[in-house]
């Protein structure tokens, strides 16, 4: 079939195949793509308002088992740099972002052999006893991997016992690519295998959360591997219906055990306008201006996106890996309206909350993403002397010292 043929099928709202999907990414120019992309986008958004959340990332911890060779943020059990992230710092963070208008906590970290499940609910529990309505996106499929198999409890009791803590939904990052060739070459087989992680977000799905989805590519993947990722996507979608979102970015390579070379800007405006056109039963496509910069992100809003992600306050995972920007809420709102749409600030179900809130009020412009923890702050919070250790570091830097003979 000609990509005009495909196109005509695309522009009359019907649903194309892999094949199709393979001949319009390989072979159909970027505006045609692009067109395409956003005509979906008009379809299932015609109001022309483009959403945002003010929320904050944040990494509980960057000790991790996992070493994932992409990844510049984990440090090894045991090593100098590794931190937990304590309570009271995880509430200062809370308050900080209801100070700017937020209402949730992307919540993710290492695998951390150190953290039993005990210690995930009691901390959520105290952060909803503390702050009843702030929503807990919280822990990726292979976090809850980590914490089933630490626990020796399925998934589905992992994620029924989080919700009961506060858990309000999981976020879609460990995808990268959901075929297992590229996970063993890229060292994360181990964390989560594709069944893995679409089991999981089958069980939150049956649970009643709603997830998003992911995608980094750019490493060692093929295009065709690009599209078997999002087309499994779409299956589950099909099944539960539960993905209110999906959002891709480049695999950032400075600081990481496999380096190599970024992803252009155009591959990642074809990406998400494939992405858009595959992805027909997922509602909301996010920009990814964190890893693509302001201009290619508000750029995406002509390519299939409707979303421009989070305001996010902090980032550690990508900055780690070179990627540094920034954008406060007004300069999103910036980019958004600048781009022709209407700006308006939603939950993580993507209901529509308002107006930007520094319209409504004085809120203070950040010009810096934070961090996870300032230079003096504690690595380990004292609390976790309650918490049962796996690893012999751990257990060692909890042992109780007897009491001195009087």
């Amino acid at each position: 079939m000609s990509i005009q043929a495909i196109a005509d099928r695309v522009r009359g709202g019907e649903r194309i195949d892999r094949d199709e999907a393979a001949a319009l990414y390989r072979n159909a120019p970027t505006l045609l793509l692009g067109a395409l992309a956003d005509g979906i986008r008009a379809r299932r958004h015609p109001e022309g308002v483009v959403t945002y959340i003010i929320d904050r990332n944040v990494n509980y911890t960057n000790v991790c088992v996992a070493r994932c060779t992409f990844c510049a943020f984990y440090r090894p059990v045991g090593s100098a740099e590794g931190y937990v992230l304590g309570f009271d710092d995880i509430f200062r963070k809370i308050d900080e972002t209801i100070e700017v208008g937020g209402e949730q906590l992307l919540l993710q970290g290492g695998h951390n052999p150190d953290l039993p499940l005990t210690w995930y609910v009691d901390l959520f529990r105290a952060i909803k006893a503390r702050y009843p309505d702030f929503r807990l996106h919280a822990l990726s499929p292979p976090e809850v991997v980590h914490l089933s198999r630490l626990s020796r409890r399925t998934p589905a009791e992992v994620i029924e016992q989080l919700v009961d803590a506060g858990l309000d939904s999981i976020p879609g990052g460990g995808a990268e690519i959901l075929v297992d060739r590229v996970r063993r070459l890229l060292n994360c087989y181990s964390k989560a295998t594709a069944d893995e992680w679409l089991d999981v977000m089958r069980a939150a799905h049956r649970a009643g959360l709603r997830t998003t989805a992911t995608m980094m590519y750019g490493s060692v993947e093929t295009p065709d591997e690009r599209l078997e990722h999002l087309f499994r996507l779409r299956d589950l979608q099909d099944e539960t219906g539960g993905f209110t979102a999906f959002i891709t970015w480049s695999y950032q390579p400075e600081h990481t055990e496999l380096a190599g070379v970024e992803a252009t800007g155009v591959e990642y405006l074809r990406t998400l306008a494939i992405a858009r056109v595959v992805l027909d039963n997922v509602d909301n496509l996010q920009a990814s201006w964190v890893t693509q910069g302001g201009k290619v992100g508000q750029l995406s809003l002509a390519f299939g996106a409707n979303d421009m992600g989070s305001v996010m306050i902090e980032e550690n995972v990508v900055r780690a890996a070179g990627a540094s920007y920034c954008m406060d809420e007004v300069e999103i709102v910036r980019n958004v309206e600048d781009a022709g749409f209407r700006a308006a600030r939603r939950n993580m179900h993507y209901d529509i909350l308002g107006e930007p809130i520094f319209r409504l009020r004085a809120v203070p412009r950040r010009f810096g993403l934070d961090v996870a923890r300032r230079d003096g702050e504690p690595l380990m919070p004292a609390e976790l002397i309650n918490y049962a250790a796996r690893s012999r570091v751990g257990k060692r830097a909890r042992q109780v010292p007897p009491p001195s003979p009087e």
